[in-house]
């Protein structure tokens, strides 16, 4: 069974050969793996792994020269300017880009948003690589995913937090509505527009379409349900049908305690749900599983944040068992993290974590 044939009989709530594989990494962690495994290149990794999806890179931006600031930061497509930082040292560095400014924090009137010369355009995009790209994996046998890079991803919630702060944006939801609603219409009008190109370029060579908008902390949703239902249903409701109107499923990334939107999601026909975020309130696979297993398909849930940074190998073969034990029967399962491997993972953990794959994967 190869992975196309893996993927989509999961996908449909049937149970393959074993459970499909996805993988998310940082570069630091490819590195690694690379210099570990005498690998080229982190494409290398994924055979090696044999990790059943891959994300294409998509459009090429040949928009307006984005701009750089003194401080070395440098603009993104909606004008949030972004620093590199490194942490950590050695075989722990990781690097990010933090957000130095929220360039629409100061507006407090919808009018002044019309002034904002960093609204992006999709004309700003060459969608002509994105057919090749997908030909090239499903030639390979290999599921084809897109989603965007982590400053240009289908979302609304995340960018307007760009945009306004993280603070603010949550209290317009309540105390701004229009000024977030303003913000949101332009989000979606971009995402809507440029999904709607990549959907055609494919032509039909896209297998899955993955968006990421964070709804989720630590002890619960960052919002409740009825202001989500509120403010952000119809834009993450938009983007799925969209997507089916192509024929594509929708998978969708949000970190933190998001089970109480679950029902929402169902609602809304998405079609696999990201992350599944170990160690927060209410995120009972088991409970998720037997609730809403046979309406939607999960895909994650191998956490980041404490067996494979800190703990032994076994701690790493004791989740992925239990979330293999949790989330496999009967398909609807893709095992994963939750997010990106970091850089502060030993490899011996993530080679861990892959055996683990080949231990407790099989169905039969």
């Amino acid at each position: 069974m190869d992975s196309r044939e893996r993927v989509f009989r999961a996908l449909q709530h049937q149970e393959p050969d074993r459970v499909p594989r996805d993988f998310w990494a940082t570069s630091e962690t490819y590195g690694k793996l690379c210099r570990r495994l005498n690998l080229p290149d982190a494409s290398a990794v994924l055979d090696h792994f044999d990790i059943d999806i891959r994300y294409i890179e998509g459009p090429r931006y040949i928009g307006p020269r984005l701009v750089v600031h003194p401080d070395g930061s440098a603009n993104d497509i909606w004008g949030v300017p972004r620093l590199k930082q490194t942490v950590g040292t050695g075989e722990r560095e990781q690097s990010y880009h933090s957000v130095t400014r929220f360039p629409l924090a100061a507006v407090t009137d919808c009018r002044q948003l019309d002034d904002y010369e960093f609204w992006p355009s999709p004309d700003w995009f060459d969608y002509t690589p994105v057919h090749a790209e997908a030909k090239a994996v499903r030639e390979r046998g290999r599921v084809v995913a897109f989603m965007g890079d982590r400053l240009n991803r289908f979302a609304q919630l995340k960018p307007a937090m760009y945009l306004r702060g993280i603070d603010q944006a949550l209290m317009d939801m309540l105390t701004e509505p229009e000024i977030f609603q303003a913000i949101t219409d332009r989000l979606t009008a971009f995402y809507n527009e440029y999904l709607t190109r990549i959907l055609e370029a494919a032509d039909g060579m896209i297998d899955v379409l993955v968006t990421g908008d964070d709804f989720g902390q630590q002890g619960g949703p960052l919002c409740s349900v009825e202001l989500w239902e509120q403010r952000l249903r119809a834009g993450f409701e938009g983007y799925i049908r969209i997507a089916h109107a192509a024929g594509v499923p929708v998978m969708h990334h949000t970190c933190g305690s998001i089970f109480r939107l679950l029902p929402k999601f169902v609602d809304c026909r998405l079609d696999i749900l990201q992350a599944l975020q170990p160690g927060v309130a209410e995120m009972d696979f088991r409970r998720m599983k037997a609730e809403f297993g046979h309406r939607i398909c999960f895909q994650g849930g191998i956490g980041i944040q404490r067996a494979l940074p800190f703990g032994a190998p076994a701690d790493v073969r004791a989740e992925v068992r239990d979330r293999v034990e949790a989330l496999a029967p009967g398909g609807g399962y893709i095992i994963s993290t939750a997010h990106n491997i970091q850089g502060d993972t030993p490899t011996e953990n993530v080679l861990a974590l892959i055996a683990a794959y080949d231990e407790f994967g099989r169905y039969r």
